[in-house]
């Protein structure tokens, strides 16, 4: 398979305890890595491991770059990152403008501004074909600010197994339909496959008009694609609005774009939708566009037929499959945000801004929030962890009106089916039976290692739509808990239980309140059938009563009394499982008070060590003490003893003068 050609930045990382004398050591590593899955005979092999390292040589190269000089390493396996120094040490005014470009990264990726002054530059004639290809919606949307703190906290709940969100309520998954509603784009079609050459060298020559960077290779120099259509220096000028920015980039596309239908303006629609598809549809992270598409552009008449929004879908989950080291995700990420504002609208992250409008990308900007990346990434994950299940919209589209949105109708069969979605060279699974609540089923237990890799259908097949037998969530949410219960409490370092079991709990209840509310609906619907079978024969005389009026009321009734009863069992079971919420709660605030009590407890420990520390520190100093003034003590004796070593020293020399002098010993002894 082909280098996909994506380029990664990793990030910067200063000292551990602040500047290094106003500088900081800036850590990059570029990384071209390959695509996370590969058909071999028809079939979708199994991903690669991204902590895989293949054997082999690898020449380091230098790239010619805007700003410093930046070394990159060239990977062959797909997603591992290395941290290596580079050889040059930025100012640290310069990592401030580092930390932004970060946050503004996945903006950068999808070029969205210069992509809509190319479409407003064409002539009437080119967007009226993109309109029959069904592209003209998509193209016409604004942009969407991006949620980094929002992806990256969604990206870290990503299941690669099964290509699902864990999420303490369940499954979730983006679904087809979520991309029909948000973007516009048509999931219906053919799937987006074809055959991959080991050259589009004569592809690009003949169709674009352009040149690929080696002869093996399938990718395209951006600026190249730029420059064909006016806009190689798609810049912003200093002190210039977003609107004159807008402006000339559309007069400087016009100005060289064909304004007659012929050879040369095929070349500039496919041009154009080069740069569509490689930095919107399937937007990579690297600077190139692959020219895997190209192919199913030869026919311009048939772009339209394509399901460009399975592509899509396939092409996010993909991404969303790599290290969770990396900032945000390589496909089209609006549509992670927006299916997040409907389906999780307690986090607060969307705010509306036209209500009513379709495709839903339309309704929704960003709502700023000023406080750090990680700082918001953390708000999420606890909101994540406490948002109650009543406030997860599993169907958040119920009241909208599908008659202004034909795109909805004709995607309208592949909704609520297990099926594979095909990006190229990339094949993934949609496993809608694992979120059959978004359709308004319960949602029932399987054996997910069976049915998750077997009971999918092809793109074409779509003979298999989702249905469930189960009357509760009862028995899924058991056995998510028993499988993904550390999982989905990891991310805030909490143990599962007695957590989890809260979480679990509450789903079951409002599971079982929806019950009894079904049942209560139908308990109403059979006592005023019971009662309108009652009023057509009270007239009746008893003896000429109707016996077939009489079976229909005694089976009406029956049919009453047992609802009655299965009511007042899902009461009771209502009524139990409050119960157990409610000692549950009860045992985790015990819990949370004998965890304070341990607290507590080590707390006074660590005090009485220390206050006998301080009493083991003051009778050390006391006998210091002590042992200095005995010390001072035999210093005096010693001094003592000194002085009478010279006093008898000057009397022995005493005795010894006298003696010569001829004194008697009596006057001596005196």
């Amino acid at each position: 398979m082909e280098e996909c050609g994506a380029l990664s930045m990793y990030g910067f990382c200063p000292k551990r305890n602040g500047w290094e004398t106003g500088v900081a050591r800036l850590l990059v590593t570029l990384v071209t890595r390959q695509g996370a899955c590969r058909i071999t005979s028809g079939k979708a092999t199994a991903p690669l491991s991204p902590f895989r390292r293949r054997r082999g040589t690898r020449r380091d190269q230098i790239s010619e770059c805007d700003g410093p000089p930046v070394a990159f390493r060239r990977r062959q396996d797909p997603c591992r990152y290395d941290r290596t120094e580079s050889s040059f040490v930025l100012p640290a005014d310069f990592c401030c403008f580092w930390v932004l470009f970060l946050q503004s990264e996945l903006r950068s990726r999808l070029g969205w501004a210069v992509i809509r002054a190319i479409y407003d530059g064409l002539p009437d004639f080119q967007r009226a074909r993109l309109e029959g290809m069904g592209l003209g919606l998509f193209l016409r949307l604004e942009e969407l600010a991006p949620d980094v703190a929002l992806i990256q906290a969604l990206k870290e709940r990503w299941d690669p197994e099964f290509h699902a969100f864990l999420l303490p309520w369940g499954h979730m998954i983006p679904t087809l339909e979520d991309v029909v509603r948000i973007t516009g784009l048509r999931v219906d079609g053919q799937e987006v496959t074809g055959v991959t050459y080991t050259s589009y060298q004569e592809h690009v020559e003949r169709l674009l008009g352009l040149e690929v960077m080696r002869e093996r290779s399938s990718l395209v120099r951006r600026t190249a694609l730029q420059a064909s259509h006016g806009v190689a220096n798609a810049r912003h000028r200093t002190g210039e609005g977003q609107v004159d920015y807008m402006a000339w980039l559309t007069e400087d596309a016009r100005a060289v774009l064909a304004e007659e239908e012929g050879e040369a303006a095929d070349q500039d629609l496919r041009q154009f939708l080069i740069l569509v598809i490689g930095k919107l549809i399937l937007g990579t992270r690297g600077d190139p566009f692959s020219c895997r598409c190209l192919p199913l552009l030869e026919d311009l008449f048939s772009v339209g037929s394509y399901a460009w929004g399975a592509a899509l879908l396939a092409h996010l989950f993909d991404s969303l499959g790599t290290s969770s080291r990396e900032t945000g995700v390589a496909g089209f990420f609006p549509l992670l945000q927006v299916w997040a504002y409907h389906h999780l609208p307690s986090l607060g992250r969307g705010e509306p801004r036209r209500a009513g409008v379709v495709p839903l990308l339309r309704h929704w900007r960003f709502h700023r929030d000023e406080q750090s990346l990680r700082r918001q990434v953390t708000m999420i994950y606890d909101a994540l962890d406490s948002v109650p299940f009543g406030h997860v919209q599993w169907t958040p589209y119920i009241g909208e009106h599908d008659a202004a949105q034909p795109w909805v109708e004709r995607g309208r069969p592949y909704f609520g089916r297990d099926i594979w979605l095909h990006s190229f060279n990339t094949v993934v699974p949609l496993h809608h039976r694992l979120v059959a609540r978004t359709v308004g089923l319960h949602q029932s237990e399987t054996d997910w290692t069976v049915w998750v890799h077997e009971q999918l259908t092809d793109w074409e097949q779509r003979d298999r739509e989702v249905v469930s037998e189960a009357t509760s969530d009862k028995d899924y949410f058991r056995a998510y808990a028993r499988r993904y219960g550390a999982q989905v409490y990891k991310g805030s370092r909490r143990p599962f239980d007695p957590e989890g079991r809260i979480a679990s709990l509450e789903g079951i209840l409002h599971s079982t309140i929806r019950q009894r509310d079904d049942l209560q609906a139908v308990v109403d619907q059979l006592r005023e059938e019971l009662e309108r079978a009652q009023q057509m024969v009270g007239g009746a005389s008893s003896s000429r009563e109707d016996p077939g009026s009489s079976v229909l009321e005694g089976q009406l009734a029956a049919a009453a009394a047992r609802a009655d009863d299965a009511l007042s069992q899902v009461q009771e079971r209502e009524a139990e499982l409050r119960v157990a919420l409610a000692q549950t709660t009860a045992l985790e605030a015990e819990m949370a008070e004998l965890r304070l009590r341990s607290e507590a407890a080590e707390v006074a420990r660590w005090r009485q060590e220390a206050e006998e520390a301080a009493r083991l520190r003051t009778e050390a100093g006391d006998l210091h003490t002590q042992l200095g003034e005995e010390r001072h003590h035999c210093e005096l004796l010693r001094s003592e003893m000194k002085g009478l070593e010279r006093a008898l020293a000057l009397v022995g020399r005493s005795c010894s003068s006298v003696s010569r002098s001829g004194i008697p010993s009596g006057s001596t002894g005196h």
